[in-house]
């Protein structure tokens, strides 16, 4: 996988926060965190990019290659991870989950997304992994 330039990567970021404030505001916080995920895959992809969800992730121990159940909510571009959640407070293990998901992937850029702010900014967490 090629490193991809940084402002290229910003700009993605800057376009997918776009389409999550967008989804946000027509449907307000409250709803199942799959409703989410499939109106944000939808405005993304109007956007232009690219939308895999629940991406396989899996871990390598030396020579082992283990498929046990680790997915990402969703890959823009083949290079921003979205991680979904609704839920009254993001915890330290949403912040883990992310942060393992890019370096288990060699991603960068990675958005934890919490729909249940009132307010979508609050609701945007970033996390870039330096490689």
């Amino acid at each position: 996988m090629n490193t991809p330039d940084p402002d290229q990567l910003n700009e993605l970021g800057t376009r997918i926060v776009g389409c999550a404030i967008r989804v946000h505001r027509a449907l307000g916080p409250g709803l199942l965190e799959s409703a989410y995920q499939a109106c944000l895959a939808y405005e993304i992809e109007r956007s232009g990019l690219k939308v895999e969800s629940e991406v396989r992730v899996p871990l390598r121990y030396r020579d082992l290659c283990l498929d046990i159940g680790y997915r990402l909510d969703m890959l823009i571009n083949g290079e921003v991870i979205i991680e979904n959640k609704a839920v009254d407070l993001i915890l330290p293990v949403h912040r883990a989950q992310i942060l393992t998901y890019l370096e288990l992937t060699g991603r960068r850029l990675g958005y934890l997304l919490n729909w249940h702010e009132a307010l979508m900014k609050r609701g945007v967490h970033r996390f870039v992994l330096r490689l």
